[in-house]
């Protein structure tokens, strides 16, 4: 059964032109192609590090907590791991609205002659930014990513400016980019810490699942074939995403992305020794994460309408987000939860405003918080309504 899938596999391939190339090339692996162990190795409830990567973290998405690093704040070059905040800030603009997916791109000369990973594009051929983003997350094409950067910023070197700006404002302080590819560059470079962080930034950005969960797809009507570089969305169970990178500076690299039962990783590998290496330790820190903690959403206590003084009306109703907390399994002690809230408050009211906060503690220490804000607004009283009110209530008696 195995030779009849591998020749149907191999017939297949024959005709679907994987022609993404250099730093890393794409290739396809079929089912029967999983033939590194570690893919087969049982979950973990303990990583140990082999020394075999330069940096390595592990994040839990929705809290941001960090619960394994190694090296994690170090200079490294990332290869095209660069490309996480190049495909945010493609992300953000089609969110935004300030461009949408059907819009044709028209290529400049200059992003034609990217070298590298590529699709090869032409100068003056037009793609939609919907297969520029796809060429972009699949197979990390150079040419694509300065297509795209062009389109929103003007020029690459704009582009480039945004990342870095972007950056500072996720609070990356080891992080300096000076080409949106992530090729070998003097003064380019990042950490883990500050990949995980960029990583999780576009994680908030549902569109960008359509792209980093593919294994194979088309672009050009069909006729261009591409497939991805990133194992774990083959082979690990809830991978979804996010890039790899290679180059003979940065070594195997890798922001790797998963979520079962409600939880979402964020494995950072750099400067593996290997590919195999690189994705060995990425599932490591996995399912180290998935074996050792869960995410739990409690419910909200009850909110009660806050009084408004010198309103229009006497209250207003409240509201909070849910917050979620991490925990480590088997972890004893009953949630405890406080809530915070102000006896009043004094018009005008914004919806919005904050007025106090609800507490979670877990025998005794603080673990989370969530702020509590009015849910829709009120108007001073005026003079004339006071008036009003009161002559109301007289002539009532």
């Amino acid at each position: 059964m195995k030779k009849l899938i591998s020749l149907m596999l191999a017939t297949l391939l024959a005709f679907v032109p994987i022609t993404a190339k250099a730093t890393e090339t794409a290739v396809i692996y079929p089912y029967d192609t999983a033939i590194s162990e570690y893919w087969f190795a049982p979950a973990s409830a303990e990583y140990i590090s082999d020394g075999s990567a330069k940096a390595l973290l592990l994040m839990e998405y929705s809290t941001g907590r960090v619960l394994f690093s190694e090296n994690e704040r170090e200079h490294l070059p990332i290869a095209s791991v660069t490309k996480v905040i190049s495909t945010l800030l493609v992300a953000e603009a089609v969110d935004s609205g300030k461009i949408t997916l059907s819009d044709l791109v028209t290529v400049s000369e200059y992003a034609a002659s990217m070298g590298g990973s590529q699709v090869f594009l032409e100068a003056g051929e037009q793609m939609t930014v919907d297969d520029l983003l796809k060429s972009l997350v699949v197979v990390s094409a150079n040419d694509a990513t300065v297509a795209l950067g062009e389109y929103i910023c003007g020029s690459e070197a704009a582009f480039v400016q945004a990342m870095n700006e972007r950056a500072r404002e996720l609070g990356c302080e080891n992080t300096n980019f000076v080409n949106t590819n992530g090729l070998p560059a003097e003064n380019h470079y990042s950490c883990a810490l500050d990949v995980a962080l960029i990583t999780r930034e576009l994680m908030k950005h549902e569109l960008i699942f359509n792209y980093t969960k593919i294994w194979m797809d088309t672009i050009r009507n069909g006729s261009f074939g591409l497939a991805n570089t990133n194992k774990l969305i083959r082979f690990y169970k809830g991978a979804t995403g996010m890039k790899t990178g290679f180059t003979g500076e940065a070594k195997y690299c890798l922001s790797g992305t998963a979520e079962r039962d409600g939880m979402q990783l964020i494995a950072v590998v750099l400067g593996a020794e290997t590919s195999d290496k690189r994705f060995a330790a990425a599932k490591g820190l996995l399912d180290y994460g998935f074996a050792n903690y869960s995410v739990i959403t409690p419910s909200l206590p009850s909110l009660e309408p806050i009084t408004v003084l010198r309103g229009v009306g006497s209250s207003v109703k409240l509201t909070a987000q849910p917050v979620s907390i991490l925990a480590e399994k088997g972890e004893k002690g009953e949630l405890e939860v406080k809530a915070e809230i102000s006896e009043s408050i004094t018009a005008p009211v914004a919806n919005g405003s904050e007025v106090g906060c609800i507490s979670y503690y877990r025998n005794g220490s603080l673990i989370a918080q969530t702020k509590v804000y009015t849910a829709e607004e009120m108007a001073e009283i005026s003079y004339f309504s006071l008036l009003k009110s009161v002559f109301g209530r007289l002539l009532g008696l």
